[in-house]
């Protein structure tokens, strides 16, 4: 078997393929009517009731075309190609059955390779069978064959689009988690240093103050303790081969950075309430990240802003950030899927256990939401 062909049949179906949608009803109240409508209007038609009846009953397979695209390929073409050698009349004649090319486009977008193979031979089957029974013109066929083709090839192009797009997430997802592990190895790193420090002090004691030791293992017993606590946010979190970062992980006081009047674009004003003495590092370096982000995804995209605020609230249990702009929102924060910026800030508050949100505010600007557990537990 040719290399290409196995690369093709082993194409596996396109993921997250939805069941209905809105459109789906939307296709069916436009095309069911129209059918009827063509079947009343046109005295061509040979056999009237029949060919209303039967193209009533294919429409039905647009509802299961991403769920079952080589199914529903299989039913409507496949009985096309044979319906001009048994019933009186070609029952495809009908204007209204265009609607089998989003068949063809949706085998391509959604199936398997072998779905797509396979069910490209029922489309082949019935334009040729027309073309065979008289049904349609030789330059009707080659339309026919283009239009096929023209959307056999869209539903390529988009899914090879979407496909990308899942790529770029999941390396987006990769680097934020890159970013954690190097904030997290810093702080194990900070734990394991003071560990092998009071085990030398202790055992350079411990000859003249037999005391000394006792208290350097509890000193060890404790930071052993918050470096296993700090392990278990690693767990999933994948770190490439790359040069460390020297530079000591930001803090939630150094968002207080992020503030000043600038020459260009909007001030930043930031805001910091309650406890975060006690707050660990993971969770502190994870709150500078995310606002730092923020701010300078409305510093670049937020048109006509001339401020952003920046607020850090803290309780018993968790720490709120808020980042809000009053640009205009339109283009620049365009609605549907997040970005890759906001997706990797999402990802990096999910691994610590949670949440963060963004979206436009009632009357004008965009917002960034994200609440984090002080305890930092990662997912």
């Amino acid at each position: 078997m040719h290399p290409r062909l196995r690369a093709v049949l082993v194409e596996p179906r396109a993921p997250h393929a939805p069941a209905r949608v809105w459109r789906d009803w939307a296709l069916i109240a436009v095309f069911g009517p129209a059918i009827v409508l063509e079947g009343i209007l046109r005295p061509d038609l040979p056999w009237r009731v029949g060919c209303v009846v039967i193209a009533l009953a294919l429409l039905s397979t647009l509802l299961w075309r991403r769920t079952q695209p080589l199914a529903m390929v299989a039913i409507a073409f496949g009985f096309t190609a044979v319906a001009p050698f048994v019933l009186p009349g070609d029952a495809c004649r009908m204007y209204t059955s265009s609607f089998l090319v989003l068949l063809s486009y949706a085998l391509i977008r959604w199936g398997s390779g072998r779905d797509a193979v396979i069910g490209s031979a029922f489309v082949a089957a019935k334009v040729a069978a027309a073309g065979m029974t008289g049904s349609i013109g030789g330059g009707e066929v080659v339309a026919g064959f283009a239009v096929m083709f023209a959307a056999a090839t869209l539903g390529a192009a988009v899914r090879f689009r979407a496909a990308a797009r899942l790529r770029e997430l999941d390396r987006v997802k990769l680097l934020e988690r890159e970013r954690l592990a190097r904030d997290l190895h810093d702080t194990v790193a900070h734990h394991v240093s003071a560990m092998a420090i009071r085990a030398q002090a202790g055992i350079a004691a411990s000859a003249s103050q037999p005391g000394a030791a006792v208290e350097a293992l509890r000193v060890i017993e404790a930071e052993a303790s918050r470096a296993l606590a700090e392990m278990r946010a690693m767990v999933r979190v994948l770190r490439r081969d790359q040069p460390a970062e020297l530079a000591p992980s930001p803090r939630v006081a150094d968002i207080e950075r992020l503030a000043g009047r600038f020459r260009a674009g909007p001030d930043v004003d930031v805001e910091i309430r309650g406890d975060l003495d006690n707050l660990p590092p993971t969770v502190g370096s994870a709150l500078f990240r995310l606002a730092q982000e923020s701010v300078t995804n409305a510093r670049r995209h937020a048109r006509h802003a001339t401020r952003i605020e920046v607020s850090v609230a803290a309780d018993d249990t968790s720490v709120r950030l808020r980042v809000s702009d009053d640009g205009e929102t339109g283009a620049a924060h365009p609605p549907g899927s997040p970005g890759f910026g906001l997706m990797g800030m999402m990802e990096r508050a999910d691994l610590l256990g949670g949440t963060c949100e963004a979206g436009p505010n009632p009357d004008r600007g965009w917002t960034v939401t994200a609440v984090l557990p002080r305890a930092g537990v990662g997912a």
